[in-house]
């Protein structure tokens, strides 16, 4: 059941992006079926319920695509026993730095979805809200250990009591699995019409203490599926 649930999820949710051309369409594809943290995330329910999302570093919006496929899915009946309901959001929010993805991201959900919005913007730089979860999946590297500071105090500020940090790292601490890693990072960055970009890592160990540091509840597991990878989610939690 939960295969063939993986797999009318990912058919559904990949159409989404049919209007926005071949390439984004099977990059959905790809991604929403074979990286693990997606599954997680519905599996275990770590998105609050009726909540408003902001995804920094969104691409093109297949996480959202997932979630709406989802509570379809979900309404309809085809559901496995033992997850977690999946979540009907208020507000889905993306914020992405490059602008070929917010394009493919305007043609598949359009410009009057009820709840999707997604912008080009730095998060760096743009203005997080009050939102009641806040994710980066695999781009804060991407930016100086400084930079990542101060975006990670500004989420914890904007978060209130309650509200969930979800984030995937790589654990620069892993060796050969971490260089494995960041070489399909550089080429997947590359394929998607990117300049390869210098990354700023840090080990698991320096990331819980940041994140604790400003209050964080942290709880990390792996989340490289059966990859030789070093990724690693992190369940950030605002203490209530």
């Amino acid at each position: 059941m939960t295969r063939q649930l993986i797999h009318t999820l990912v058919n559904e949710a990949s159409a989404t992006f049919r209007p926005s051309g071949r390439f984004a369409y099977h990059y959905a594809r790809g991604k929403l079926g074979y990286d693990t943290i997606f599954h997680e995330v519905l599996r275990r329910g770590l998105l609050p319920e009726g909540g408003r999302y902001l995804d920094l570093g969104c691409g093109q919006g297949s996480l959202f695509a997932w979630l709406l496929a989802a509570r379809r899915l979900h309404e309809q009946g085809h559901w496995p026993a033992g997850w977690a309901a999946p979540p009907l959001p208020r507000e889905l929010r993306g914020v992405e730095l490059m602008h070929k993805d917010v394009e493919r991201a305007a043609r598949a959900f359009g410009p009057q979805h009820p709840v999707v919005r997604v912008e080009q913007g730095d998060m760096n730089t743009v203005n997080f809200g009050r939102p009641d979860a806040i994710l980066i999946l695999d781009a804060l590297h991407y930016f100086s250990h400084e930079q990542q500071r101060d975006v990670l105090a500004r989420i914890r500020e904007a978060l209130p009591p309650g509200g969930v940090f979800l984030t995937r790292i790589g654990d620069a601490g892993a060796g050969l699995r971490y260089r494995i890693c960041n070489g399909v990072d550089r080429l997947v960055t590359y394929t998607r019409g990117h300049r390869l970009p210098r990354l700023y890592c840090r080990t698991l160990a320096d990331w819980v203490a940041e994140l604790q540091r400003l209050g964080f509840v942290v709880e990390s597991e792996p989340m490289s599926g059966h990859k030789p990878f070093a990724n690693v989610m992190l369940v950030c939690r605002v203490p209530h």
